[in-house]
């Protein structure tokens, strides 16, 4: 298959990730139609082909990935993209009027994370599942699962346009490490992540897990290089302090307790640490719980004590305009976990803005 081809077939349509047999299926088709400006199903297939065709001109690319098999205490990250999409939508703004194409969803079954995490019998028995209508020996070379098509799918976009910037939104902090390892082929050397979360993420095993929310920025950080080219902000539940993760990893953090005593200082002193790695750009991953609970409690761990929005906008601004955004995304939105009637509209209405200026500091006008 061509590239175009192997992605029409490892992604879907955009609201079309999450596997719907009858609850929620007609809820699902009208989002795609509203999505495409589309009437039917058949015309909502086609502008999504179309839509893969335009991208060796994109400056930029999207790709939601609704999994949460990776998540931890509480789940419900899968419906983040779904209502972050219908957001922008009412914020009317507009990926293509970016240079940015929305490429649709990572299709996702519910029960699987990462390829080499399935025996033969799995791969095969999934792959007749999700591919039915391809000869084996075709099935046989494509991924299942969510982690490994999103991957496969950014590795096709970088080979028909290199200079395509990603961005992704989640599903639980798990589904930003495909987007990482692609970059990593053709991202200009050396480059770097910028993490806001309220947890470190830097175990790497969980349960003799490899691949999970808790692991992924231990996997970044070792193919980026360490060398403090990973810098975490926000931080505030962790049961190991600073000077462990820093000390033994090489990475550098700027703890919430830090931001909040000294704003101003703290968003210098990380923009001077950045800089001074020699980095050529960043990636931004930006997970919801970073931001304190109060602005954003629905997600599977919020965390009180956290960074204030304008603060995390004008460190996404300022990493923009003095160091380069490579792609960005935003992960961990539950809208099902509502402490309170105000939870999912405060917190997806500002996961929305995060992906606005995380595009608009990426690629400014």
């Amino acid at each position: 298959m061509s590239p175009l081809d192997e992605l029409a077939t490892i992604l879907r349509p955009a609201g079309a990730g999450l596997f719907l047999v009858s609850t929620g299926r007609a809820e699902q088709e009208a989002l795609q139609q509203r999505l495409y400006g589309a009437t039917s199903p058949a015309e909502v297939r086609q502008r999504f082909r179309d839509t893969l065709e335009k991208i060796p001109t994109a400056k930029g690319v999207l790709i939601a990935v609704p999994s949460d098999v990776g998540a931890g205490f509480r789940r419900g990250a899968n419906l983040g993209p779904q209502a972050i999409r219908l957001q922008l939508i009412a914020d009317e703004f507009e990926l293509a009027s970016r240079g940015v194409l929305d490429l649709g969803d990572v299709f996702v079954v519910p029960q699987l994370l990462s390829d080499e995490m399935l025996s033969a019998d799995q791969l095969t028995a999934s792959r007749r599942a999700v591919y039915p209508d391809l000869p084996e020996e075709v099935r046989a070379t494509l991924p299942v699962a969510p982690l490994s098509i999103e991957r496969r799918a950014f590795e096709l976009v970088f080979q028909l346009n290199p200079k395509a910037k990603p961005f992704v939104i989640g599903g639980d902090h798990s589904t930003a490490l495909p987007a990482v390892q692609a970059l990593a082929a053709v991202a200009p050397q050396p480059w770097g992540i910028v993490q806001p979360d309220a947890h470190t993420d830097l175990l790497e095993t969980r349960l003799g897990i490899k691949h999970c929310f808790a692991t992924w920025s231990w996997h970044a950080n070792e193919l980026i290089g360490r060398k403090g080219r990973l810098t975490q902000v926000g931080i505030r539940a962790s049961g190991r302090d600073r000077a462990h993760w820093e000390s033994t990893l090489d990475v550098r953090q700027f703890w919430a307790k830090d931001v909040l005593a000294d704003p101003e200082g703290q968003l210098d002193a990380l923009i001077a640490h950045v800089k001074s790695t020699g980095v050529r750009g960043v990636y931004f991953s930006n997970d919801i719980d970073g931001t304190d609970a109060k602005w954003a409690d629905a997600t599977g761990t919020p965390e009180y004590g956290g960074l204030e929005p304008e603060w995390v906008v004008e460190l996404i601004r300022r990493l923009g305009r003095e160091v380069g955004l490579l792609g960005g995304d935003i992960m961990e939105v539950a809208p099902s976990l509502t402490p309170t009637p105000e939870s999912a509209p405060r917190t997806v209405g500002l996961a929305a803005r995060y992906l606005r200026e995380t595009v608009d500091a990426a690629l400014p006008k």
